[in-house]
């Protein structure tokens, strides 16, 4: 009964946060005629607004992001092309991370450099847990299971760090540049900000299901070891 109860528990702190972010854009992703462009549009003119007209717009089918490595802002079609405040808002929010980028904001290239080693280890530690069945057979020790499994935990936490650092660079992305951009710039009525507040929230969380598994399997892992 009470492992059933911890694995609802689980789900729910998985999905919840995924689904929330989903409604949430959802809700405001019909087109507005009255807006003045499009999605791309306001992203390409913010850009060169902030002395970026290097950095590229660009649809995507993998989802909206900032690629700092392409100098490109891509955004899912519905964004890219629609008149939504879902797509001003998420618009709005990767043109934030190009501004980061452009400003060398510490904290986004530390997330990038982290990401390249996530990466890594996260690979590295899949070899691990898969290898150590294998050793305990044939070292016949529990002691080669533990610090293989040890090895593979340490290896997995590096991707809950890129989590943990990745939320601060979101936020900031969200509430402190694109918000205030969206609002001062008169980009949207006063009417519309709190529903282009949600969505930047929505976007600015969507690392939040991440983190959270990253925790759980780093959690599980770590229980084997006791």
């Amino acid at each position: 009964m009470i492992a059933a109860i911890v694995a609802i528990v689980v789900l729910l702190a998985i999905t919840l946060p995924q689904l929330l972010v989903r409604m949430t854009i959802s809700r405001h992703a019909t087109d507005r005629p009255d807006l003045p462009g499009t999605g791309g549009e306001l992203a390409r003119h913010l850009l060169d607004r902030f002395g970026l007209g290097h950095v590229r717009v660009e649809a995507t089918d993998k989802g909206d992001h900032y690629d700092p490595e392409a100098s490109a802002v891509r955004l899912l079609p519905q964004h890219h092309g629609g008149r939504s405040l879902s797509a001003v808002a998420i618009a709005a929010h990767e043109v934030a991370h190009a501004i980061q980028h452009g400003n060398g904001e510490r904290k986004l290239a530390l997330r990038q450099r982290l990401a390249k080693v996530a990466l890594f280890t996260d690979r590295i530690a899949g070899v691990f847990f898969v290898a150590a069945p294998v050793l305990t057979v044939v070292i016949r020790s529990p002691a080669a299971l533990a610090g293989a499994i040890a090895i593979g935990v340490a290896l997995l936490s590096v991707r809950v760090v890129v989590n943990l650092v990745t939320l601060p660079v979101e936020t900031d992305a969200s509430f402190v540049k694109a918000l205030p951009i969206l609002k001062e710039g008169g980009y949207l009525s006063e009417d519309d900000l709190p529903a282009a507040r949600s969505v930047l929230r929505a976007a600015a969380f969507t690392y939040v299901a991440g983190a959270l598994i990253s925790l759980i399997n780093l959690a599980r892992w770590i229980r084997l070891l006791r």
